[in-house]
């Protein structure tokens, strides 16, 4: 089965199980500053899964786009990717384990998955916090696997401290493990990581045997947790079951709930019993033009030149996802990460075409064979192309020059200093990334990162560590001083549109408690005198206390009434219904502000205080940034 049969045949399954089926959401998340990407299935759905009741109901079923930047330096092998799609399910309170686990076991049945090949891990109990084994859920897979004829041996493997020695046993399919492994929580993994008065629970995940031979490197002894490569992980069932009440209490929840993820390129590698994700058919248009432009065969090149290929396709699929969502390139934040990746492929290729990369020709070949599932990236394929060939033109001059000094320094002296590497970028451009990467990789050469950051410091290229850390806090505490600068951001959305024009949209946002940040699309620098009007209308629409109320509606009535928002986008996980705030008298029809959200807002305008605009800047090309505080 191809990727889009699988796509399909999961969202259909459920749907006739009664879940109403929500579109993806954007790659860039929606009113939440503590990360820079969507990189799971479950991400949109936290505030639902905390107890925020769905427009579409209890049961949920979707394909969600995901980004994981965390990643990019796995991507190489045959089964890691920064993009990926993820198939979920959820019930909001309603159905549980048993169901959940049936449907999985019937699912991976009806798409053709080997039983034989199928291996389960549940939590092995954690005494201290007196949290007891799920023995319910390892005999509710003993019952699956004998609706088929196999008989499921049930084991405890141990904890991740003691190394997972235990040699696996024929017959051995269910497998119990630590809380490392088997608990989800938001944040980091295991029971004691949880915060207190979160929802948490065990999972149950499934894997894949390949039957490859063990590598040693990773230990004495294989088991499906194994990274040797044997094993791949293709889904997780959680059961959201408890609340950590304290630091050592864990009580159950009143309504437990079901979040279910599975790989969707990871399902499409076991169900074709194929380790290497990258000969699924949605990467063959690409690795053809690839061929016809490099002269290189993704089936019969080196290994060396597989990882390469993998990485260049990789990063080309991400970036046209990526800019398709609006995120554009640049030194910064979410742009940061789509020049990065575009410039780690760029360079790849430059190495294959010998001082010359087309990449963006292949833009394509992604656009194409995703049209049917995701019909806005076709409809951006020259957009995409352009802002891909003028990154290459730039960049391609950047390595030119670049290279041929990292390569002097280095066969000249055999060492490379953080001096030489910062001057290669203040000199060249050519990126610290590339440059370790580069040296590791053709002179088995490490460079003093410290001393290069230590240089570096004064200048703004931002790191992958340090956004991890940079959007921390904000909406995501829901205080009082945030949710008045999350709802000053609808009159400053709606008095942009007033001021510059209605070709303003936004591009994102980010809100802490001292200040917020909107970025939209508009070309050119704000006057002082745009500055001045559009602070002064939003302070005039403040002063006048209008009342804040929202209205489930669907996407038609939101439209025909007005509403602003990215509704087949960011709010996507909604499904039909969403919720539109306005801003206005009841009794005036056309309202200040009426814009998709899904919250939280004051209940009038005349408690936010007084709107200054603090700074104006450019975010990206075409794109405009404003920082604002309320006094």
């Amino acid at each position: 089965m191809n990727i889009y049969e699988i796509r399909s045949a999961y969202l259909h399954f459920f749907e006739e199980k009664g879940h109403a089926i929500l579109p993806s959401a954007s790659l860039v998340p929606n009113n939440d500053p503590t990360t820079l990407f969507t990189g799971s299935g479950m991400q949109p759905m936290i505030s639902f899964l905390l107890g925020e009741k769905h427009p579409q109901g209890h049961r949920l079923v979707d394909s969600q786009k995901c980004f994981r930047s965390q990643d990019i330096d796995e991507v190489g092998d045959n089964r890691h990717t920064t993009f990926f799609e993820m198939l979920g399910n959820w019930s909001l309170g309603d159905y549980f384990k048993r169901e959940q686990i049936f449907w999985m076991f019937d699912f991976l049945m009806s798409i053709g998955l080997n039983p034989k090949k199928l291996y389960i891990t549940c939590f092995i109990g954690d005494a201290q916090l007196n949290i007891p084994k799920d023995v319910e859920a390892g005999q509710l897979w003993k019952e699956q696997f004998a609706r088929v004829g196999i008989e499921a041996v049930d084991v405890e493997i141990g904890s991740e401290e003691a190394g997972y020695k235990r040699r696996m046993k024929f017959g051995e399919r269910i497998f119990y493990y630590d809380g490392k492994k088997n608990w989800w929580n938001r944040g980091k993994t295991g029971p004691t990581t949880t915060m207190v008065g979160d929802p948490c629970g065990p999972d149950s995940e499934m894997f894949y045997d390949f039957g490859t031979a063990h590598d040693p490197k990773w230990g004495k002894e294989c088991h499906p947790n194994c990274d040797c490569g044997r094993f791949m992980e293709i889904g997780n069932n959680v059961f959201m079951a408890y609340l950590k009440e304290s630091e050592d209490r864990f009580v159950p929840l009143e309504s437990p709930n079901i979040d279910h993820g599975s790989g969707l390129e990871r399902i499409a590698a076991a169900v074709n019993n194929n380790p290497d994700i990258f000969t699924l058919d949605i990467f063959q248009p690409f690795f053809a033009q690839v061929k016809s432009q490099f002269g290189l065969d993704y089936y019969h090149a080196t290994e060396d030149q597989k990882r390469t290929l993998r990485i260049i396709a990789d990063h080309v699929r991400a970036t046209v996802f990526l800019i398709g969502d609006g995120v554009f390139p640049s030194n910064k934040d979410q742009g940061y990460f789509v020049r990065r990746l575009m410039r780690r492929a760029i360079f790849r290729a430059w190495q294959f075409s010998t001082g010359s990369s087309c990449l963006y020709q292949s833009v394509e070949a992604f656009t194409t064979v995703y049209k049917d599932i995701y019909p806005n990236l076709s409809l951006k394929t020259k957009e995409i192309q352009n802002i891909f060939e003028q990154e290459e033109v730039k960049f391609c001059r950047t390595v030119d020059k670049g290279y041929r000094e990292l390569r002097s320094i280095a066969e000249k002296t055999k060492t490379f200093t953080g001096k030489n590497a910062f001057d290669l970028y203040q000199s060249y451009g050519f990126p610290f990334e590339l440059t370790l990467e580069e040296l590791q990789r053709s002179f088995g050469i490490k460079v003093n990162i410290n001393q290069f950051q230590e240089e570096f410091k004064r200048h703004q290229d931002l790191s992958r560590a340090g956004s991890g850390q940079k959007f921390v806090g904000g909406l995501a505490d829901h205080s009082e001083a945030t949710t008045r600068l999350h709802t000053v951001t609808h009159l400053l959305h709606q008095t942009l549109r007033k001021v510059l024009g209605n070709h303003v949209e936004q591009k994102g946002s980010n809100i802490t408690p001292e200040r917020l940040r909107f970025d939209f699309f508009h070309s050119e620098k704000m006057t002082q005198e745009q500055i001045q009007e559009v602070e002064r209308i939003i302070n005039d629409v403040i002063s006048k206390n209008l009342p804040v109320h929202y209205e489930i509606l669907t996407l038609d009535e939101a439209k025909k009434r007005g509403a602003i928002g990215l509704f087949e986008d960011k709010y996507a996980q909604l499904g039909d219904q969403i919720k539109v705030y306005f801003i206005g008298e009841d009794s005036i029809e056309d309202y200040f502000s009426k814009e998709v959200c899904g919250g939280p807002h004051v209940d009038r305008t005349g408690i936010l205080g007084s709107f200054k605009i603090i700074k104006e800047e450019s975010a990206a090309s075409g794109i405009r940034r404003i920082k604002a505080i309320l006094l």
